[in-house]
């Protein structure tokens, strides 16, 4: 486990579906709904911005195939990480952390080019 410059863990593993054991998902595929799970008002926020319009669709396709790039064990509202998942030359980060009756996805954004790695993996 790597430490960017911001002090944050940086881990370069698959997303795996153990990551949300314990959360209300079925074991073969974690769909997202609103009964399962919580979209906090930043990430509708920000997934809504002109300049991004991030679907539920592309959500659910970066939890389920995305990549675990930054893991904060440690966050005062628990465990939460950071996928990247990337589809047609378009990169989206997403924010979530999974609780034991959802997934909480708390942001989602597409990351700035000058703030990232040219693989969109670390903090400059």
């Amino acid at each position: 486990m790597q430490v960017c410059k911001s002090g944050r863990q940086v881990g370069r593993r698959p997303f795996r579906r153990e990551d949300f054991e314990g959360a209300k998902h079925e074991t073969k595929d974690y769909q997202l709904s609103s009964q399962e799970n919580t979209f906090l008002s930043h990430a509708i926020k920000q997934m809504s911005r002109p300049d991004r319009m991030i679907t539920v669709d592309e959500i659910r396709d970066a939890v389920l195939a995305g990549e675990v790039i930054e893991e904060y064990p440690e966050d005062q509202r628990g465990a939460s990480c950071l996928v990247l998942y990337t589809k047609q030359n378009r990169v989206i980060h997403v924010v979530c952390a999974p609780k034991p009756e959802y997934l909480a996805i708390i942001t989602a954004y597409l990351p700035a080019p000058d703030q990232w790695t040219s693989d969109f993996k670390v903090r400059l």
